[in-house]
């Protein structure tokens, strides 16, 4: 018996040392893992330290954000009624036109100079081919060849372009 309680005992010493040994290797591993997660946070917080540095450098100082004025939609009343001849035929196609600018001198601007802005219009309208506006492509590339001429009216008559978009806003073609 006697040898019995002398297995035991070692038995008990050995599942306590087990015990120990896994407890052991746990807090190494989290020590291992903290170790790991605060150099990876170190060297990444280095190496954004040095781009912002060079970003720096390179402009001299902090590029500002340009914040954006609200935008003013100007309609233009009346609508543009442009006729064509198309086959023999004539088609009429009226165009209600918003310009979209960001500052109130702009619009007074275009108040001045509507005459000139509703001529450039339909004369610009007024020779296109009915057959090509008909489309989806026809009618975006118009948009942006009234934007391109407002803009340069707008820019030799004022010295800044200040129209930003052109918007049909209501389109009939017959």
């Amino acid at each position: 018996m006697a040898e019995e309680q002398e297995k035991d005992g070692e038995g008990e010493a050995d599942a306590g040392s087990g015990k120990k040994k896994i407890i052991l290797l746990v807090v190494l591993a989290i020590v291992l893992i903290g170790a790991s997660v605060g150099g990876t946070l170190a060297v990444l917080s280095m190496t954004g330290d040095k781009e912002e540095m060079a970003a720096e450098g390179e402009g001299g100082e902090e590029e500002v954000e340009e914040v954006m004025a609200p935008a003013i939609y100007y309609a233009l009343k009346p609508p543009i009624i442009v006729s064509f001849d198309s086959r023999g035929r004539q088609r009429l196609m009226q165009a209600e036109i918003t310009l979209l600018t960001r500052s109130e001198a702009v619009v007074a601007n275009i108040e001045t100079h509507m005459p000139m802005i509703r001529n450039a219009l339909v004369m610009l309208i007024g020779g296109q081919l009915f057959e090509e506006i008909q489309t989806a492509e026809g009618k975006e590339l118009l948009r942006v060849q009234c934007l391109q001429e407002l803009q340069r009216l707008m820019e030799k008559e004022t010295g800044e372009p200040g129209i930003e978009q052109v918007l049909f806003t209501n389109l009939v073609m017959q």
